[in-house]
């Protein structure tokens, strides 16, 4: 077999696996010429890409791995699908597979169209969690300012620079969180690339 027909006999059936707890089973996604083939355990199916109905991808840290990016596949009589990018690894951390995850989305959309899918595809959070936390980020900020504020006027350094500190860590934290998932649509060309790992 020569290396250009190996490359596409490989990419035919891209593989991608991880860990969603420490001690459960991994779940394993095949891309088969025809349909995403998937296996959690001793459980397993097939969904042809033109029957894959909605997607959904995000920015979702967890204490573990505040880098984590989280991709949702819906389909008729199959459970819901999440593939994450992030792998548990040991007790205490989380593995990242970020070039392995953005390659295999990025395939599977590939797949999806050249199927002539139609499915809906969603980045960000969901709304009615997204903007009504939103409006609780946006209170505590005025609150934190005001803080902020009041300390200056009594000449409190120290309190001034802790509120200072935890106001702009918090902005990188929170701030990046909402910016990143921020609801909205896309499409099977043009993958949103703030709810994809960055791959340098």
């Amino acid at each position: 077999m020569d290396q250009p027909q190996a490359a596409e006999e490989s990419a035919q059936f891209l593989k991608y696996s991880y860990k969603p707890s420490l001690m459960g089973s991994p779940w394993t996604f095949q891309l088969a010429p025809d349909a995403l083939v998937w296996s959690l355990g001793s459980t397993s199916g097939r969904v042809p890409y033109g029957s894959i109905r909605r997607i959904r991808l995000s920015f979702r840290p967890v204490t573990m791995q505040s880098y984590r990016f989280l991709a949702e596949i819906w389909s008729e009589r199959n459970p819901k699908m999440p593939i994450s990018s992030a792998s548990w690894k040991s007790l205490v951390e989380q593995e990242r597979q970020d070039p392995a995850y953005v390659s295999f989305l990025t395939a599977l959309h590939e797949r999806i169209a050249r199927a002539r899918g139609a499915p809906k595809l969603e980045a960000g959070a969901i709304p009615f969690l997204y903007w009504p936390g939103l409006v609780i980020f946006g209170g505590i900020c005025v609150a934190i300012v005001g803080l902020i504020w009041r300390a200056l006027l009594q000449g409190e350094t120290a309190a001034t620079l802790f509120l200072l500190a935890f106001f702009a860590f918090m902005l990188w934290q929170l701030g990046g969180f909402f910016k990143r998932n921020l609801p909205r649509r896309y499409t099977l060309d043009r993958l949103p690339s703030d709810v994809l790992p960055k791959i340098n």
